[in-house]
């Protein structure tokens, strides 16, 4: 993320790519089983900081959903990787 760039600018990124990782049910559920979130505590605290760290390292430890999901969302790997770091 460039410096400028707040937290509000990478939790908005991070809730984007939470819809992006939830959008696929197999891709969903092994959030649920690397996190050990539930879906009840996932959508009961889904815009935490450590929730939103939680997702965007989930998809740092798949580079193919980190890729797909930079894509998708219309960012550099590296740009959703810095707002799992600013969280």
């Amino acid at each position: 993320m460039r410096p400028q760039e707040t937290n509000e600018d990478a939790t908005a990124l991070a809730l984007r790519a939470l819809v992006w990782t939830l959008g696929e049910p197999d891709r969903a559920q092994r959030l649920l089983d690397t996190t050990g979130l539930f879906p009840d505590d996932l959508r009961a605290r889904a815009g935490e900081p450590a929730v939103l760290g939680a997702v965007i390292g989930f998809l740092c430890n798949h580079e193919p959903d980190l890729l797909a999901c930079a894509a998708d969302l219309g960012v550099k790997p590296e740009t959703l990787a810095a707002a799992g770091d600013m969280l």
